[in-house]
């Protein structure tokens, strides 16, 4: 049998503009694909940050406005201050500490998608 691959998540997106900027320009994602079946179509983009895949479209049907993925990431703390110097004006994220064992930042994409990053304690 062959080894199963890291899962990617995919995110319903609805305004390409805003979305690269919230996942290229704030959170630092690189684009790994574009893929349109013609000029002024539905974009369908892939993008990572380290070792984290997420693909983002605007096709009907691809995917549920108002999803959630967590990814674990090594500092979320450092990560959190990283971001809030950008001083993006859609959001100002926070880390919460969780009683299960993990420090938390949550934030939502233009589209209503929540990512929440996090950190394990130590």
């Amino acid at each position: 049998m062959s080894k199963f691959q890291p899962s990617v998540p995919v995110f319903r997106s609805f305004n390409e503009q805003a979305t690269r900027e919230f996942y290229i320009d704030f959170l630092g994602f690189e684009v790994e694909f574009e893929h349109r079946f013609e000029p002024n179509t539905p974009l369908y983009m892939g993008i990572s940050k380290g070792q984290c895949l997420l693909h983002l479209s605007e096709h009907h049907g691809d995917s549920t406005p108002g999803s959630s993925v967590r990814i674990d990431v090594p500092d979320v703390h450092e990560y959190c201050r990283q971001l809030n110097e950008k001083h993006y004006r859609h959001a100002r994220p926070g880390v919460q500490h969780q009683s299960w064992g993990y420090d938390d930042m949550s934030i939502s994409d233009p589209s209503g998608n929540r990512l929440v990053f996090g950190t394990p304690w130590s």
